[in-house]
């Protein structure tokens, strides 16, 4: 299968077709997305949360995000792979979101980045995109300012700040941004912002009108054990799974059940009674 390109994103918002698109941030999670066919694969920095155990995405350095961008670059040939520049590499200057950008690109083969905000970080994204990488947006909740929005809360619920989130997501679309998450929106406006703008909108917690869904892996197949957003649908039962291996394996050693002979090696028994003897000797 070819490799997809946001020109392919854009096409399937033509015609009207679905973009997948789900978290991975390790080789063989990015492996399994890319073989069973999914769009797009986001390396977020909610890797935070659900691999680094911090409290917040605040936490998650731009060396975090390469060294788990580089292992899901690595696996994929088909999927476009989007990865999540962290908190305060792109918001002080347009230098610096180019800077951090570049090397993200360079040093682990993504195909895009992603970045949060609106209007304030504009002139970022025109760097960003001048410089050839493609960039994807990110409105509503914005975990990277969560403290500054009061929580995990619903956005643009009131007239103002819905009329304000629509003025950004123009002002994105006019600065290159080659699509836009959004999160935690009404799906009546995040359906308006879908049609009024020409690129890809991609929801999480925004309703069936968007261009497209994306989750995290680790919500999406039952491995993450804090609390789990109203948006989600969990779809597998892996952590449950995975528990059920772990205790048959534990059990089965405590117990001498394994390993049997079929997973062992064998030497010549001639080769073990002459060292026996040989030690004996010496």
């Amino acid at each position: 299968m070819p490799k997809k390109s946001i020109v392919d994103l854009k096409s399937k918002k033509q015609t009207g077709e679905k973009i997948t698109m789900l978290t991975a941030y390790d080789y063989p999670t990015a492996e399994l997305l890319d073989e069973a066919g999914v769009d797009s694969i986001l390396v977020g920095d909610s890797l935070g949360n659900v691999v680094l155990g911090y409290e917040s995405t605040v936490s998650v350095t731009l060396e975090d995000m390469i060294h788990h961008g580089r292992a899901v670059a690595r696996a994929v040939s088909s999927a476009l792979v989007v990865l999540d520049l962290p908190f305060m590499t792109y918001q002080i200057s347009r230098e610096q979101a180019m800077a951090n950008s570049g090397r993200a690109v360079q040093e682990t083969g993504v195909d895009a980045v992603k970045v949060e905000g609106g209007r304030e970080i504009a002139e970022a994204v025109e760097g960003i995109t001048s410089a050839g990488i493609p960039v994807l947006g990110h409105l509503g909740l914005t975990p990277q300012s969560v403290g500054q929005m009061g929580g995990f809360k619903v956005q643009g619920k009131d007239l103002e700040t819905a009329r304000r989130m629509v003025e950004d997501a123009k002002t994105l679309e006019e600065a290159g941004a080659f699509g836009i998450v959004l999160e935690c929106v009404p799906w009546q406006l995040a359906g308006f912002i879908s049609r009024l703008v020409s690129i890809p909108v991609i929801g999480i917690g925004a309703g069936k009108e968007c261009d497209g869904q994306v989750l995290v892996y680790h919500d999406v197949m039952g491995l993450y054990t804090g609390k789990r957003p109203r948006f989600v649908k969990q779809y597998a039962e892996a952590r449950k799974e995975m528990e059920k291996g772990i205790r048959a394996y534990l059990d089965e050693v405590n117990n001498s059940a394994f390993p049997q002979q079929e997973h062992s090696f064998e030497m010549d028994e001639k080769v073990m009674d002459d060292l026996k003897r040989n030690l004996q000797e010496s």
